[in-house]
């Protein structure tokens, strides 16, 4: 069996019309959805694009023993163990993160290309001078990147000089060529629809038109109300322009599939590695950037919650799935696909036999967290996910604070902000009655609490978790 992975960057799950929108015009991935195995129950793993690369392509989750940073040279991955049944792998890419400053997210893979130029990608140098489409303080980095990446798009003149259309582009054409190799893994990594948030005229006009104010393509991650209400509605009008841009160009890529027959011998695959916040629960992005200094935000559903589409040969399409699934979780699920037995240090299990329809699940919860191996810091706060409830949960916070450092979310070192004691307290919400998480339920439903965190505490152990990062985060 060949496996095609596709991974579009910050993708919300509630923009898909198969996932119940009926505002934002996906209608290729609603498509290939009605020919899949839809999961309901997809969560995020390792937060945020770093993290979530290396959970997919190691089979573990890599929040409990590092950060945003460089594939190591000890980290064993999808491709290196495909090999061993003699899979061809390539890796086709405009995401910039897992390529750049020697990040090695390419190791393993038979070949791999780079579309450059995506946001802070250092491909230009000309023109000199850019003009912003707000006022640049209104930007997060607004120079260093929202600068870099108006030179490296200022000679795009089409729909098809977008980035995401030239990654599937090349994604099709390696096919051409290769489709009829015995086996391969065609690994497809697109940053849209990640802002900068610039579509073509015709896909932002399907959700606004004439507005006449600045144009937030990037904004800075933190309080939303630092935007108008008109330039927030701009904001989510703009994103959902690049959502639809990408269906379209996603889409691009499953019609090749399909001419090409694939379908019949190929897992095909397609997810994100988190979402965003266009205002909800007060936020603007993912978590909070400022004055040189991050702090991560609670993983609310916004974020966590993300979209998995699997179409599995021979199976009937258009089922949906209850069951947990994260990132962690595809590598063995191919490996499995491939008759390759798991290696025993993966954390992930194979989701093979919910595609097949012979479980419902494969575990009932699901976590979702940057890393905690920083030290004490509640900030740092992991969500655990049941079909009923929600705790979001940072631990305890030390008698001596940490300062420490992240390279998340850009590559870019910067001191993270530390809760002190009773700073950052746990949160629950009861997804039933609260799907918005907008009440905190925790004083009247501490034995729900406490249920969940032993999940969480024992999931930290059973994948290994060195005790010096489980200690703080053992008591609720």
């Amino acid at each position: 069996m060949n496996f095609i992975l596709i991974i579009a960057d910050t993708f919300r799950k509630d923009h898909l019309g198969c996932y119940g929108n009926k505002r934002i015009s996906t209608p290729h991935l609603d498509r290939f959805a009605k020919r899949s195995v839809v999961f309901d129950g997809a969560y995020a793993g390792s937060f945020p694009t770093v993290p979530n690369r290396r959970d997919t392509l190691t089979g573990k989750a890599s929040f409990t023993y590092t950060d945003w940073g460089r594939l190591q040279g000890d980290e064993v991955v999808l491709p290196e163990m495909l090999r061993e049944k003699g899979y061809t792998s390539m890796m086709v890419a405009d995401t910039p993160h897992i390529l750049q400053q020697g990040y090695n997210f390419d190791r393993g893979f038979d070949g791999w290309q780079w579309i450059r130029g995506q946001e802070n990608d250092r491909l230009r140098t000309d023109p000199e001078e850019v003009r912003f489409p707000c006022k640049p303080e209104k930007l997060r980095s607004g120079e260093r990147v929202v600068g870099q990446y108006l030179r490296n798009v200022s000679d795009r003149a089409y729909e098809e000089d977008y980035f995401v259309a030239q990654t599937m582009r090349e994604a099709k054409r390696w096919l051409e060529r290769n489709y009829k190799r015995d086996s391969f893994f065609l690994y497809v990594d697109t940053f849209d629809p990640h802002e900068p948030w610039d579509p073509p005229k015709h896909y932002l006009e399907l959700y606004e038109k004439g507005y006449e104010g600045e144009e937030v393509i990037y904004p800075i991650y933190g309080d939303a109300d630092y935007l108008t209400k008109k330039e927030l509605a701009h904001v989510r009008a703009l994103y959902a322009g690049e959502v639809s841009l990408v269906d379209r160009w996603v889409g691009s890529l499953l019609e090749k599939i399909e001419d090409l027959g694939l379908f019949e011998n190929t897992l095909v695959i397609f997810t994100t590695d988190h979402g965003f916040y266009h205002g909800e629960h007060g936020m603007i992005g993912k978590l909070r950037i400022a004055k040189g200094r991050m702090r991560y935000e609670p993983l609310y559903r916004e974020v966590a919650d993300i979209p998995l589409i699997m179409s599995l040969p021979g199976k009937s399409g258009g089922r949906r799935v209850k069951g947990f699934a994260q990132p962690w979780d595809i590598a063995p699920t191919l490996l499995e696909l491939a008759g390759i037995r798991k290696p025993p240090e993966i954390h992930g299990t194979s989701l093979v036999p919910v595609l097949k329809g012979e479980k419902r699940a494969v575990r009932g919860f699901a976590v979702s967290s940057p890393c905690i191996t920083h030290g004490p810091n509640p900030f740092v706060r992991s969500t655990i996910s049941t079909s009923e409830w929600t705790l979001i949960y940072g631990g305890k916070a030390g008698e001596e604070l940490c300062m420490a450092e992240t390279a998340a979310v850009d590559s870019r070192a910067r001191r993270m902000e530390i809760a002190k004691p009773g700073e950052a307290s746990p949160e629950l919400y009861d997804i039933r009655e609260d799907p918005r998480q907008s009440l905190n339920v925790l004083s009247k439903n501490t034995d729900a609490a406490r249920r969940l965190h032993k999940t969480y505490v024992k999931f930290l152990e059973d994948v290994g978790t060195d005790e010096a990062h489980v200690h703080a985060r053992r008591q609720l």
